[in-house]
């Protein structure tokens, strides 16, 4: 792990008026830039190449004499052949020569490596490195071994498949789609061997990923990603705010909810097996009585994250929730960066975070606020690892 000390004296030699915020041209990277726009940054884009466009040319920030951005969000982008080469010494010295603060996205941390992300990329960013590494699902001290920690609810884990006794989730990567997800559900070992060789068989899943797969039950009720924020800098309010809440469009699971159940029966075997590929997000608000059980699981998040990845969360993070019928949350993922469904917000801003802030606040803008806040402190090496 990149010493912080390393970091803060490489942000202590930036110049504060010259700031700029990059971040990987994906995933939730438009909230990212739309943001730091907001607060008057200028903003820095790691491309791919062939998937550039969106960045370079559509969203291109067109800004008039004074510096004021007329059109557009981003101002400068950096086309690489492949999102890893921003790895490369001379990309990050660019970056640092360009006074660039790195928002971690998990399009970096899947692109470009978690081992490299930690350990050679020395470029600082806002947030803390050594939690990104706790979204490996699987490894030691993942999200599940924090979550049990800190004593918060998580779906029940079912060791062996032969012990499915009702709806489960079975948890592994897609075989070809790399950052997706080859999920399925099987209510006995019978339907779960079933299910599991007909996707062997479509080459959804491999045989490997199978074997390591984490297998849960299945929590039946309404989705909410929340998306938080905590500020270490905040001296005379709450340190820890409710931004907004989104939940997720899923192919080929939200097409199959939309059929007809005499549709649903006719389908081919190879279409029978919803898949959970995110292919995009919408925005939602949460009954009142139950914001204050969101605080609380989120405090006690913190707390163990403070105490067994010091420094602990820094800005955004995001707890992705079920809720079931007697209105009990339980968290099945754990986003320890900005959440991958905040571009919902960009603009207009998230409903609660607009309500903290009276103003439109996105999360994108709030990590820019927060960098903004940081620089009229003196407290940049804060909030960057």
């Amino acid at each position: 792990m990149i010493d912080r000390k390393e970091i803060i004296d490489i942000v202590q030699d930036y110049d504060p008026d010259k700031i700029k915020i990059g971040a990987v041209a994906s995933h939730s990277a438009l909230d990212v830039f739309d943001g730091a726009v907001e607060e008057d940054f200028r903003t820095f884009a790691i491309c791919q190449q062939g998937r550039e466009n969106t960045y370079s040319h559509y969203f291109k920030a067109q800004r008039d004499a004074y510096g004021r951005v007329k059109r557009g969000i981003v101002d400068e982008t950096l086309i690489l052949k492949k999102f890893n080469e921003v790895l490369l010494p001379q990309n990050q010295q660019m970056l640092r020569e360009q006074n660039i603060l790195f928002i971690p996205n998990r399009s970096f941390t899947s692109y470009c490596g978690i081992d490299d992300v930690e350990n050679d990329f020395s470029v600082p960013l806002v947030g803390s490195r050594n939690m990104l590494r706790s979204e490996e699902r699987g490894i030691d001290r993942d999200y599940y071994w924090l979550l049990e920690k800190a004593g918060l609810p998580f779906p029940e884990r079912i060791n062996d498949p032969q012990d499915i006794e009702e709806l489960s989730i079975v948890k592994l990567p897609h075989a070809v789609k790399k950052l997706e997800r080859g999920f399925f559900t099987a209510a006995t070992y019978e339907e779960y061997l079933k299910k599991s060789e007909a996707l062997l068989k479509q080459g959804v899943i491999t045989r490997e990923a199978l074997d390591n797969a984490r297998i849960e039950r299945y929590i039946i009720g309404p989705v909410f990603n929340f998306d938080m924020f905590y500020s270490p800098i905040e001296e005379e309010m709450s340190k820890l705010e409710i931004l907004g809440i989104d939940w997720r469009f899923e192919t080929s699971l939200d097409g199959h909810v939309r059929l007809p159940a005499p549709q649903q029966i006719t389908l081919a075997e190879h279409q029978l097996t919803p898949e959970y590929t995110v292919c995009g997000h919408n925005s939602s608000t949460l009954r009142e009585s139950l914001l204050e059980d969101v605080f609380m699981l989120a405090e006690k998040y913190i707390k163990a994250a403070s105490k067994h990845y010091d420094p602990g969360i820094i800005g955004p993070f995001c707890l992705q929730t079920c809720i079931d019928k007697d209105l009990n949350f339980y968290i099945y993922d754990v986003a320890p960066r900005v959440g991958g469904g905040t571009n919902v917000h960009m603009s207009v801003g998230h409903p609660y975070g607009n309500t903290i802030w009276r103003k439109n606040m996105s999360t994108g803008r709030r990590i820019a606020f927060e960098i903004r806040r940081a620089i009229e402190m003196e407290e940049l090496g804060r909030i960057v690892t």
